[in-house]
């Protein structure tokens, strides 16, 4: 069975108690541990750095580079420590020598440094030994800032887009709503305050790792251009009207993590649930926001935190709890998040401010998901560029958006956009390209771009679309099947002729169920289904993930073959 489903058929034993979990994952300062140095990733262990020599020196400086190779621009050093966990400590002058070689060696590659925080370790005949976690930030010379993108879900009036506001804007809310009014774009979301659409926002911090936002800046792209890392919120619609958005929001925007809101009166209830299962069945990384606690009882919000954890056992999915209550906790939730599937759990208050500052601690410390062999990986591949909006832009024409799955986008690079409504390509040739609003060089993989180009037609291009380099074939699919698991539905099986609302990464098409292994699906069955587009048809690949709705019918599934493709071949023009 396909790991991805297996949170919904409960395989997982469950997880443990969320103070066991909590103490398992909290840095143990008494007895002075830390996890044994690994060689991958971007943490480096050093006892300590006094006076080196000049080759010693460069050998750190290559060391450092691949650290911050191994975080796409950051990394963690943590002084006085040996490489199997110790703290050992070291004494103030020697601590203060350390960090000036360390200063020395980022300086060498362009990078900042900043000191996280200072330990007392132990005492040793009365003499106090100290040691250090500092952070190394440098932005690769070809991009502007590093960026991490983050979906902000969960039911409606739980505060997400306040909270946000709050952040963007650092200011606390007065307790009426007032920090989201920035954040909504359509007349009804300001009336009924709830979210109806896609709004995205950004915080960013500088190479110190201060605070960049509307309370400093102005416009967007003085916030970009003050940053060294840019912390993209995708907030989402947690009405069930609005559901639709939401998946699409999911699906298409391609979301590094996963924040989910909820109120620390009524805890996981309305669209928790099924923001939780899509989030799983994507395999996005989970973090779990308790907003309001301003106005809740010490009792109701252990049982929330409880209710959490419950929630988490019982659907399987192998994620581990940990409450975030002190720095050393943000901290370490940053840097497990994706390696260790931790699910960090913050109490916050808009209006109180609390614990806000520990947001603001992973948030600047958190990793892009994707690592960087995988990066390398893709850049070697063909451009596979996915467009989830298009805009007319005066002066400048048809203007599309969306997300780098594979290869390098260059200005003056060619590719071929569709497929139209017939399966044909068109080839383009970009002529700008923007992060932010922002010009940029180039685009990598697990990035989302805004491509320009003369021969871009607003009647031609659509939603869904992709644009591929030339070295790829260019598929045109009308059927596919997948290995389908059907989540609910209100009767007791689905037959064959059955429409459903497909979403697979920016493509959001209507389709028909047209033939089902052994004629039917059930609930919480996994079986192949043959599905055909009703409009067009899509560029599709084997492997890529799909929801699909109905109503409330909802299901997840596996692309695993690609029926009634058409292949064509586009010359440069």
């Amino acid at each position: 069975m396909d790991e991805s489903f297996c949170f919904l058929f409960g395989d997982d034993d469950g997880v443990a108690d969320i103070e066991d979990t909590f103490s398992e994952l909290k840095l143990n300062v008494t007895n002075n541990q830390l996890p044994p140095e690994v060689e991958e990733g971007n943490i480096e262990y050093k006892l300590k750095l006094i006076d080196p020599t000049a080759a010693r020196l460069a050998q750190l400086v290559t060391q450092m580079k691949w650290r911050l190779r191994e975080g796409r621009g950051e990394a963690i050093y943590q002084i006085g420590v040996e490489d199997k966990g110790n703290v050992a400590g070291l004494s103030e002058e020697d601590l203060d020598s350390s960090l000036e070689t360390l200063k020395e060696m980022a300086e060498r590659l362009d990078a900042t440094i900043k000191i996280i925080r200072t330990r007392t370790v132990d005492y040793e005949n009365g003499e106090k030994r100290f040691s250090a976690e500092v952070h190394v930030r440098k932005v690769p010379d070809d991009q502007q800032f590093i960026e991490v993108r983050i979906a902000v879900t969960g039911h409606m009036e739980v505060g997400k887009s306040t909270l946000l506001g709050v952040l963007t804007h650092g200011e606390t809310d007065n307790g009426r709503g007032r920090a989201r009014l920035d954040l909504f774009r359509h007349l009804h979301e300001m009336k009924s305050g709830r979210t109806s659409s896609i709004s995205q926002e950004i915080l960013g911090f500088d190479c110190g790792g201060n605070m960049v936002n509307y309370s400093t800046m102005r416009k967007t792209e003085e916030i970009c251009q003050a940053s060294s890392k840019l912390i993209t919120f995708i907030d989402l619609a947690g009405h069930p009207k609005y559901m639709k958005t939401t998946v699409f929001g999911l699906t298409g925007q391609h979301p590094d993590i996963t924040m989910l809101v909820v109120s620390a009166a009524c805890g996981a209830v309305g669209t928790f649930h099924e923001h939780l299962s899509y989030a799983l069945a994507l395999k996005v990384p989970i973090c779990l926001i308790i907003n309001k606690v301003d106005v809740c009882s010490k009792e109701q919000l252990r049982k929330t935190i409880i209710q959490l954890q419950d929630t988490l056992k019982q659907m399987g999915c192998n994620l581990k709890p940990s409450l975030i209550e002190t720095e050393d906790d943000a901290d370490l939730a940053a840097a497990k998040i994706y390696t260790l599937s931790v699910a960090p759990i913050f109490t916050v208050s808009a209006v109180s401010g609390h614990n806000l500052d520990l947001i603001i601690r992973f948030l600047n410390l958190v990793l892009p998901k994707m690592t960087q062999p995988e990066v390398e990986r893709r850049e070697a591949e063909p451009i596979e560029f996915h467009i989830d909006e298009v805009y007319s832009v005066t002066g400048t024409g048809t203007v599309v958006s969306g997300y780098l799955k594979e290869g390098i986008i260059r200005e003056g690079d060619y590719m071929k956009v569709g497929p139209a409504e017939d399966g044909s390509y068109k080839q383009i040739q970009i002529s700008t390209i923007q992060r932010k609003r922002a010009a940029c060089r180039l685009v990598r993989p697990g990035q989302v771009a805004c491509i320009a180009s003369k021969h871009l037609h607003r009647d031609s291009v659509r939603i869904g679309m992709v644009g591929l380099g030339l070295e790829r074939d260019c598929l045109s699919c009308m059927e596919f099947v997948a290995d389908t698991y059907l989540i609910y539905h209100t009767t007791n099986f689905i037959t064959s002729k059955f429409r459903l609302t497909v979403y697979i990464n920016s493509i959001r098409q209507q389709a028909i169920i047209f033939q089902i292994e052994d004629d039917i699906l059930e609930p919480g069955n996994q079986k192949k289904v043959h599905f055909r587009f009703t409009r067009h048809p899509e560029y599709l690949s084997i492997g890529t993930k799909i929801l699909f709705r109905e109503g409330t019918t909802k299901g997840i599934g596996t692309v695993t073959n690609l029926l009634s493709v058409n292949t064509l071949k586009v010359p440069i023009q």
